[in-house]
């Protein structure tokens, strides 16, 4: 089961300063997962209903010059690349003219298992920024918790 929290659960440094939105899910696994692990599980297992509104997503954006995925050569997880990583983070993201996203997963030592928190960070460039963002928050609230509990499934 995923728990949302309103304010980030994310330690150390912030990955996207002067955010103008971020949320974060998390769920506990019985798993010694690291970050990387939980990450692709999360991002690469994805239900197949996340996979159709991200087609349509990507149909919608492309008059619009938002960006479709990874840069090219870039180090991904998924469609997402990596910013950095370690065992108990991973940053992926990237900027783009109309925003700027940040997913984090960070992976800490809870009881017998491990705590799973998704973050998300977005920062808004300009008016098209602020409509996206209006737009995929609903879709936001369910793909993500949808997406985290695939890190606990084997």
């Amino acid at each position: 089961m995923t728990s949302r929290s309103g304010a980030p659960a994310v330690a150390g440094d912030v990955p996207l300063p002067d955010a103008d939105f971020s949320d974060a899910y998390s769920v506990k696994v019985a798993e010694p997962l690291d970050a990387l692990q939980a990450a692709r599980r999360m991002v690469e297992r994805r239900p197949r209903w996340v996979d159709g509104l991200l087609m349509l997503r990507n149909l919608a954006v492309t008059p619009f010059g938002l960006k479709r995925g990874a840069p090219i050569g870039a180090e991904r997880i998924g469609i997402f690349p990596v910013v950095s990583a370690s065992p108990e983070r991973v940053v992926m993201g990237f900027d783009d003219a109309h925003l700027d996203f940040r997913v984090v997963v960070d992976v800490a030592p809870e009881g017998n298992g491990r705590r799973v928190t998704a973050t998300t960070f977005v920062r808004t460039r300009n008016r098209l920024g602020r409509l996206y963002l209006a737009a995929v928050r609903p879709f936001h609230r369910a793909i993500v918790p949808a997406m985290l509990a695939q890190v606990g499934r084997s």
